[in-house]
């Protein structure tokens, strides 16, 4: 063989092995593709057509070139009647517990109904003329975020008045794990609806057939559900979300923080609001032995916070290194140990906490003086029945 030929050959050798090499790479990248529910229209796109719609979202109801879902919708002809609004509004800047009133979205023109405040549910003349109604909201996958009482409450709507649900599935920060107290019914609340533990591990689509596959809805009655699911989503991967879900969850750190800290909004405790760190700090003005002041003042995400002006003793969890896949009992038990103010309990005389924590049993744990590990294992056996539950409705790997 001459010099020329086996030139050619290597040549060929190696045109072949880039080839190969560059079609196995588009596989992996196709294979690595990640969708939301709302960014695979194939899917649902069909199933609108020629249908009078309802569309439950906010900021984070979001395409991933950042087109608004219900602008997405209109250039596709789908015909909106009305959007339905949760906590913190359509556009996401109202406070927690803030009324949202009804208005126009100005972009579109369609009415803007609030399922806040006094309307947390469709009422059968707000549904009227609609045949299904598009759940697309971004979650947190905490039990007392109340996204998920929206939702069962559409999904409640819906079935009663014979209108279909369909959720676009979006992903779940606190994926891949559950953990903390359940609900007990006696606690059951807005924050809390169903007996769930505090961390549940299923996304919000998951979440839906859950409530409907248990027959949890009102009178056991189940709801037309249809499930858009995401391509190539992983429950033990963090993913990057569309937008601050609330305004004062502005960043994966303060939701990666939220299921722990949460607990001190039943208490004397700040966790932040009124400051640049929310649910990334916490404290008051009687822990005074704790390292990290602050004091919160009004912002945009909350127009007059808890301990208003008032200069607080706490930490700083903001740098806190890793991705908790638990919730921390610490901080919450390291804050009741240093709360020194004889005037006032350390939890609102409302007893909030018990709300939060779906039961009166952890409030009980902290005053008795019990540790981390004994108030976990008070949890076990509600959480590994929970756990059969829960793996009844896994759509994605776990």
């Amino acid at each position: 063989m001459n010099l020329m030929s086996k030139i050619k050959n290597l040549f060929l050798i190696v045109l072949i092995y880039f080839s190969f090499q560059t079609t196995v790479s588009a596989q992996n990248t196709d294979k690595q593709c990640f969708k939301t529910g709302a960014d695979r229209p194939e899917l649902y796109l069909p199933l609108l057509k020629n249908k009078t719609i309802a569309v439950v979202t906010n900021q984070t109801g979001l395409l991933n070139d950042k087109t608004f879902l219900v602008d997405f919708l209109v250039k596709n002809t789908i015909k909106i009647k009305t959007i339905f609004a949760p906590e913190h509004g359509f556009r996401g800047d109202a406070d927690a517990g803030e009324h949202v009133k009804n208005g126009v979205d100005s972009k579109t023109g369609i009415p803007i109904v609030s399922l806040y405040g006094s309307n947390k549910k469709p009422t059968p003349g707000q549904l009227k003329g609609i045949d299904l109604v598009v759940f697309d909201i971004q979650d947190v996958g905490v039990r007392f975020y109340t996204y998920i009482s929206t939702l069962t409450y559409v999904m409640e709507a819906g079935a009663e008045n014979n209108v279909e649900i369909m959720v676009l599935d979006r992903p779940n920060p606190h994926d891949g794990y559950i953990d903390g107290p359940a609900l007990k019914d006696q606690w059951k609340s807005f924050v809390g609806m169903h007996n769930i533990p505090v961390v549940y591990g299923l996304t919000i689509g998951e979440y839906g057939k859950m409530i409907n596959g248990e027959k949890w809805l009102k009178n056991g009655i189940q709801a037309k559900y249809t499930l858009i699911p995401m391509m190539n989503y992983h429950k033990k991967q963090r993913y990057k979300i569309s937008d601050k879900p609330s305004p004062n969850l502005p960043n994966d750190k303060s939701i990666n923080l939220y299921p722990s800290l949460c607990f001190f909004e039943g208490t004397q405790v700040s966790v932040g609001r009124g400051t640049d760190l929310p649910f990334q700090i916490y404290g008051s003005p009687w822990t005074k032995n704790l390292p990290y002041k602050f004091t919160p003042k009004p912002n945009y995400g909350a127009k007059d916070p808890f301990l208003n002006g008032k200069l607080c003793y706490g930490e700083n969890l903001s740098k806190h290194p890793e991705e908790l896949r638990k919730l921390n009992l610490d901080w919450l038990l390291n804050a009741y140990k240093n709360y020194k103010n004889p005037q006032q309990d350390f939890f609102l005389k409302n007893l909030f906490f018990d709300k939060l924590a779906g039961t009166d049993e952890l409030r009980k744990q902290i005053i008795a003086g019990k540790t981390e590990v004994e108030i976990r294992q008070s949890w076990q056996k509600d959480l590994d029945a929970f756990e059969k539950i829960r793996t009844k409705y896994v759509v994605y790997e776990d």
